[in-house]
């Protein structure tokens, strides 16, 4: 029974901190995660499996940083938990980048996924497609809160401080006055 709650808190408080220390954040305010997740110019599949891309795999790290702070805490629970837990959250991340290759979740497969949240390849390529929707590394049931997040913390993100940026340079242009050149 300790290996099932050592693994299950690696995947429920690992996803947790990562959706909401790491992945929101960088949708927020920083430009590694969406320079290296969200690359429409390669496929999802290479970034997230087979890439030896410094940066990617630097992304992939810091996303994964959670999952490994929860699994050393958990090991005092049972350490072949932590494992287990760790490993199902990889075997997870290659598996919801498979839509490249042409996966097509089984009904059955499905059915049962949706019943525990499990985000699927189908979920997380519509992320990619859009990446304000699909929260949740491993648990569709953190997308309702990060975004709730991102809309509230909207206001201090990268791209409003570069649009407000944009609308007061405009505002102290010298508008020249009527009949003048």
């Amino acid at each position: 029974m300790s290996v099932l709650v050592a693994a299950l808190l690696v995947l429920l408080l690992g996803d947790l901190g990562s959706t909401f220390f790491y992945h929101v954040p960088q949708h927020l305010w920083f430009t590694l995660h969406m320079r290296t997740h969200h690359d429409r110019r390669r496929s999802f599949w290479d970034q997230a499996v087979i890439s030896l891309d410094p940066w990617i795999l630097l992304d992939g790290f810091l996303g994964a940083l959670p999952y490994i702070v929860v699994a050393i805490l958990a090991s005092r629970i049972s350490w072949p938990g932590a494992l287990i837990g760790l490993a199902l959250g990889q075997l997870h991340v290659w598996w919801r980048h498979t839509t490249p290759i042409g996966w097509v979740t089984p009904k059955w497969l499905r059915a049962i996924s949706r019943v525990f949240q499990i985000v699927l390849p189908e979920d997380h390529d519509g992320h990619h497609r859009n990446p304000n929707v699909e929260f949740g590394d491993i648990f569709r049931f953190y997308d309702a809160p990060a975004r709730a997040m991102l809309a509230w913390l909207a206001p201090t993100s990268r791209a409003n401080r570069r649009a407000l940026s944009r609308r007061a340079k405009r505002s102290t242009r010298r508008v020249p006055a009527r009949g003048t050149t």
